[in-house]
């Protein structure tokens, strides 16, 4: 007699919504996935990747025993116990010869969960480590918004439906964030007026009263010009500046150096669309900004995010319903550890160890020039490579680079779902968990609920989560970790976890309705006037800009580095390169599946009709995008609603379809936190020849 279970649980891929679903077990397979609406946030279900769970957990190609490379660069299986063997063996060897800092522990953010800590754990009781600093997505903007603002916090996302001028600036929410647009929707059926301002005329864009696309990399031009004619058409809130903004006499001051025509040639926007978009700021409240991560991701994007947060402070726009900052909200960082972003950061920029060690753990690698610092660590040299939850030779800047590091190291393990990029690259490959099979707590960074993520399938084959694997590498090395990582058993689990949630006054049990909201969370951000910064207000000028990052302490932002602007850019490579997301990945995971193949486009390169009309393409041609740093084909879409001097290539496509986009970036930090500074990346584009890669 068939038996069937209904179990609510979370998803905890790395995407603003952390969707809380309803999902069906049949005779021990995951048979259906449902809207669960006790989120309020994400109420109406899973987007196509969240609905094919179902296929990802019980898909052929999952790895679900321990694979070991052959001579000839195959895998093979192998059992448990010869695996575990064998990286103990290499990492006695490793540790013996070089020290234990020659281990790179590399832990991305492929899925989210409490038990994800016990990694750093391990290798603590090991003797140490190198790890990584920075992130791949977000640093420069939590860092902007925490020198202006004090923390990371914003209003409730339903909260948006009470706006009257929603901005999506450098954002597709349509796509990456499509729960968002039942508010905006919600919004707009009010009379609130959509403005988005991206290169691309995107989904999110149908929906808009008003398209702005300046080039790539001038947002902070943009957003000056604007302040400048806020100013000058005495559009600014004085109330609010005098009591809740510090830095304003000087801010108003630099806008003095504004020349409005140049800074609209320089963002090539013609200034009566500037004067419009001044005027509706200027006049229509509340205004809420939506602030998207890819505008980060340049060399001047801290300084550039401070100057879009600018126009919020100048016209009154926080701590009110529908006004204020949407572009992370880390209400759910309750779990202790570093406040972010400084979970990002070496301890050197937080005040800490200047040698950039936290124990015995050196944090020393650049997660924006992965390679390049890989290749030269020293004292000791990496010669071992523990790579999980992320995907590195798709992901990270400059993957020729990335490569090449990762083919020097004598060992590497890689924990994983399927055959990616990176696990190809593995000397043994461990089968990594699905989400449905080991208990967990997630938070987000959109919302602000507290999410059980139960076990409710036993893992195929002889999959086990990386805690198990843990504690049986650390039997084999002699390890102590009873007090750091649970036993492999639901009821040890819940006991760690419980034990986590003890200081939150939370148990298990809270959970069995549904998601939690976060102790002490806010429907309004900011709504009692205060800013945790060193003035109470929010800092237009910021002396500790300076002091960490030496940036300007207020907002002014000059061109990216590579930029076609630049006097010094290479006139060979005048386009501008953008690699956004796509709804129908979470970066490179997802792409793989049948149910995702079925309805997604293939790989393929969004150009303007002018550009590809300059080199004799038409739509459908294999063109080759190359620079100096490396080139990859793929197929060209004319599509005029991306701006002229500009390609756009959805990054996350593994190397066996039109290879990782970051074949052509180079890696480069942000002007502060860290960040990578993806898109930086001036390329040229031409039909490809038959037989071109």
């Amino acid at each position: 007699m068939s038996k069937q279970t209904v179990h609510l649980t979370a998803c905890p891929r790395n995407c603003y919504s952390t969707c809380a679903m309803r999902v069906t077990v049949k005779d021990g397979r995951l048979v259906l996935v449902e809207p669960e609406p006790a989120n309020r946030a994400t109420a109406e279900g899973p987007c196509l990747k969240g609905l094919s769970y179902v296929e990802r957990v019980h898909s052929p190609e999952r790895i679900v025993h321990p694979l070991r490379r052959q001579p000839d660069g195959s895998f093979a299986q192998v059992s448990w116990e010869a695996a575990l063997d064998e990286m103990a063996h290499q990492l006695n060897r490793v540790r013996s010869e070089h020290g234990a800092q020659s281990v790179l522990f590399y832990s991305a953010s492929g899925t989210k969960g409490l038990l994800n800590r016990c990694g750093l754990d391990f290798w603590r009781a090991f003797g140490g480590c190198t790890t990584t600093y920075g992130d791949l997505c977000w640093p420069a903007g939590l860092e902007a918004t925490r020198l202006t603002l004090g923390a990371n916090t914003h209003n409730a996302p339903w909260d948006l439906a009470n706006a009257q001028l929603i901005i999506f600036w450098g954002k597709n929410t349509a796509e990456t964030n499509i729960h968002q647009m039942t508010f905006v929707d919600q919004a707009l059926d009010r009379g609130a007026t959509l403005v988005v301002i991206d290169p691309r005329r995107t989904q999110t864009a149908e929906r808009a009263q008003l398209l702005v696309q300046p080039r790539p990399g001038t947002d902070g031009f943009l957003a000056l010009a604007l302040a400048r004619l806020i100013r000058d058409q005495g559009n600014v809130d004085a109330d609010f500046v005098t009591s809740r903004v510090h830095g304003f006499a000087e801010y108003a001051a630099m806008l003095d150096e504004v020349d409005l025509a140049r800074h609209a040639e320089i963002c090539d926007v013609p200034l009566p669309v500037i004067e419009e978009l001044a005027a509706l700021l200027g006049h229509v409240k509340p205004a809420t900004i939506c602030a998207g991560f890819g505008m980060q991701r340049y060399t001047n994007s801290g300084q550039t995010m401070r100057a879009l947060l600018s126009l919020l402070a100048m016209t009154g726009n926080f701590g009110r319903p529908g006004a204020g900052w949407v572009y992370a909200n880390l209400q759910t960082e309750v779990f202790g550890g570093p406040p972010s972003p400084f979970s990002f950061f070496p301890p050197s920029a937080c005040g800490g160890n200047p040698d950039n060690t936290d124990g015995n753990v050196r944090i020393s690698v650049s997660t924006a020039r992965l390679g390049r610092d890989m290749a030269a660590q020293q004292d000791p040299p990496l010669k071992f490579a523990w790579v999980e939850r992320g995907n590195p030779l798709s992901q990270n800047p400059d993957t020729q680079k990335v490569r090449t590091a990762f083919q020097a190291l004598d060992f590497c393990v890689v924990s994983e779902q399927f055959l990616t990029d990176t696990a190809r690259e593995a000397d043994i490959i461990l089968p990594a968990k699905s989400m449905f099979e080991q208990t967990d707590i997630i938070g987000a960074y959109w919302h602000t609920y507290l999410q059980l993520r139960p076990r409710i399938i036993d893992p195929p084959g002889e999959v086990r989560p990386e805690t198990a694997v843990y504690l049986e590498l650390g039997k084999k090395l002699s390890l102590n970790l009873a007090q750091s990582i649970p036993e492999e058993t639901e009821q040890a689990v819940r006991t760690w976890l419980d034990r986590q949630l003890a200081p939150l006054n939370l148990t298990l049990e809270d959970f069995a309705k549904g998601p939690v909201l976060a102790p002490g969370h806010e429907e309004v951000a900011f709504a009692d006037g205060v800013f945790p910064t060193p003035s109470g207000k929010i800092e237009l000028l910021s002396s500790e800009a300076r002091q960490r990052w030496d940036v300007d302490p207020l907002p002014r932002v000059d061109l990216p580095v590579e930029s076609a602007l630049q006097k010094s850019h290479d006139p060979r490579f005048p386009l501008q390169m953008m690699t956004p997301n796509t709804k129908n990945r979470i970066h490179s995971q997802f792409g793989n599946l049948a149910v995702v193949q079925a309805i997604a486009d293939p790989p393929e390169a969004q150009m303007h009709p002018v550009d590809a009309a300059e080199r004799g393409i038409t739509s459908g041609d294999l063109i080759r995008i190359f620079n100096d740093r490396g080139a990859f084909t793929v197929k060209a879409r004319i599509d005029g609603g991306i701006r002229q001097g500009c390609v756009s290539v959805t990054n996350g496509w593994w190397s066996n379809e039109c290879g990782p986009v970051n074949l052509t970036s180079l890696g480069r930090e942000t002007d502060m936190a860290f960040g990578s500074a993806f898109h930086d990346n001036l390329v040229q584009v031409e039909k490809a020849r038959e037989g071109t890669r």
